[in-house]
Parts: C-alpha cells; sequence; structure tokens
C-alpha cells in the first residue's frame, strides 16, 4: 500500500471515524465473537482475539460482558431511529453516532457492561472499581483505549462514555494512554510531529518506531536492525507506519 485515495476503503487499528470522517462503504471485515457465550457480539479477527486474551488475564470472563461490537450500517441506523424516537435528538446526538460515522461499523470498537440481570444497550453500566477497573489498567497493555473519555468531548464530538472501548494496537494505546490523548489528538501528533522524525516508544520487551506518511508519500522508514512493520490508513488522508522488533 503506498497511498490512499478519495473513496477509497481505508483499513488498520488507527482508522479515524467520527462526524468529520465518515467511514467508506467496505465489505465486513473477518469477524469473530470475543465472548464464545455471547456468539451474536462480533468484532474484527484480531481485536476480539486480544479483548479475549485481557478478559482471560483479569478473570474477567463472564463478569466483564460485551454487549455491541460490529455493526452494520443498517443496524447502526436502526440504533439512531430508535434512540432519536425514544429518547429525542438530544440524547440521541451525544450518544449515538449516525449511520457511518460510527466506529463499531470497523469491528474494532466494543461496548462494555459489568455482568448484570439487565443491561443497557446504549448505556451500559461499566464502573471503575473490581474487574472493570482492573481491565480498564490493563487494556492498554492488549491494545485497547477508553475511546470517549470525559473532558474530551470536545475533540471527539461525542459524550463520555466509559463503556466505549476501541482497538488501535498495543504501541498506539500506551502512548496515548500515557499522555492523556484521544485518537484524534495522537493521529494529529503524529501529523504534525513525526513525518520526518520518528516516534520511539519502547515496551518491556520491544521498540516501536511510528511514523506518519502523508498520501502518497510512503518511503523508508529509518529503524536500526531488522523488524516488523504494520501500515494503517487513518482515514484523514495518511498512513501510519509502525515497525517494531
Amino acid at each position: 500500500m503506498s497511498s490512499v485515495q478519495a473513496g477509497r476503503t481505508v483499513t488498520g487499528p488507527l482508522v479515524l471515524v467520527n462526524a468529520d470522517h465518515p467511514l467508506s462503504p467496505a465489505p465486513p471485515p473477518d469477524l469473530l465473537p470475543p465472548d464464545p457465550l455471547r456468539p451474536e457480539v462480533l468484532m474484527e479477527r484480531r481485536a476480539s482475539h486480544l479483548l479475549r486474551a485481557c478478559l482471560q488475564s483479569i478473570g474477567g470472563l463472564g463478569a466483564i460482558l460485551p454487549v455491541s461490537g460490529w455493526r452494520s450500517r443498517e443496524e447502526q441506523q436502526a440504533i439512531w431511529d430508535d434512540t432519536m424516537a425514544r429518547e429525542g435528538a438530544e440524547f440521541t446526538h451525544s450518544y449515538v453516532a449516525r449511520p457511518g460515522c460510527s466506529e463499531h461499523q470497523t469491528g474494532l470498537a466494543v461496548d462494555l457492561a459489568q455482568a448484570a440481570p439487565h443491561i443497557d444497550f446504549i448505556r451500559p453500566h461499566f464502573p471503575h472499581t473490581g474487574v472493570c477497573g482492573t481491565f480498564r489498567r490493563r487494556a492498554a497493555d492488549y491494545g485497547f483505549i477508553e475511546r470517549y473519555p470525559a473532558g474530551k468531548e470536545a475533540v471527539t464530538g461525542i459524550a463520555h462514555e466509559p463503556w466505549h472501548f476501541r482497538y488501535v494496537g498495543v504501541p498506539h494505546a500506551g502512548i496515548m494512554a500515557s499522555r492523556g490523548l484521544v485518537l484524534e489528538e495522537y493521529l494529529a501528533l503524529l501529523r504534525e510531529e513525526h513525518v520526518e522524525r520518528p516516534l520511539t516508544y519502547r515496551s518491556d520487551f520491544r521498540t516501536f518506531q511510528i511514523r506518519y506518511c502523508p498520501a502518497g508519500e510512503l518511503g523508508p522508514v529509518p529503524f536500526e536492525g531488522e523488524g516488523y512493520r504494520q501500515i494503517s490508513g487513518d482515514n484523514c488522508g495518511g498512513l501510519v507506519v509502525t515497525i517494531w522488533r
């Protein structure tokens, strides 16, 4: 992949989807349920595997339930229409993305709930205590971020949703969590500061270098030694290249 063209389907864990960056029509990604006991809730394959691994590592299977994962555009439209009819415009605009502008359509997003007899589909209860709090502390280790934190509403365009998590990949989740950035801010940082000079991030076992490439300008990424490369579109006209060893 060397460029991102207008109207072209953009893929990868760093795809930005919001009201200003709608998702291009695309076939469903490769989908799997992160919890076999809830087979109707699906996620993109890698995100599904890593969510399940995170839940297993904290003893959260059965105590934390996936409520909503991948949605088709038609399902998102139905949720929008139903919520608008029941709750009105202000509530709907705060908590439901317009069809075509929902992260759920990527398969990379999931709404989680603390297990309970009755769960609110639109605003599931996911506290900061107990096993849910443990999940929050470990999520970035498995590539997940809380996508719509409190205090970032003006940036994301979505009200605080403590139940909504998004897979972005291990190095990116770690950087965002440590710097208090949401995805919009992180991609802006890469565009503004890391075109020529890669961003270096070190975890316990790996060193990552991350570089932003404007459309049509993908070239060699400086890195010492052999490594693995991942390229993700950002849905803003560029690519994020991540190399690690």
